[in-house]
């Protein structure tokens, strides 16, 4: 049986305490249209409280396609 760590939760609001990007205004504009642009499995919901999964964040990042034409 493995050992699996549950995910990192980190409060939006605190997102730049452990990482200097996005800003917090850019994190909140992701969060406003996750429906539109697939970050929504990235937003973890606990009551009124907004959590950004940092292991899906960082997997959301690398799926984003660069110099988009």
């Amino acid at each position: 049986m493995e050992d699996k760590k549950p995910p990192k939760l980190i409060p939006a609001s605190r997102w730049n305490e452990y990482h200097p990007w996005p800003p917090i205004g850019g994190l909140r504009h992701l969060i406003f249209f996750a429906p539109l642009n697939g970050f929504e499995k990235v937003v973890k919901r606990a009551g009124r409280r907004v959590l950004i999964d940092e292991a899906a964040f960082f997997e959301w990042v690398d799926r984003q396609k660069v110099g988009k034409k």
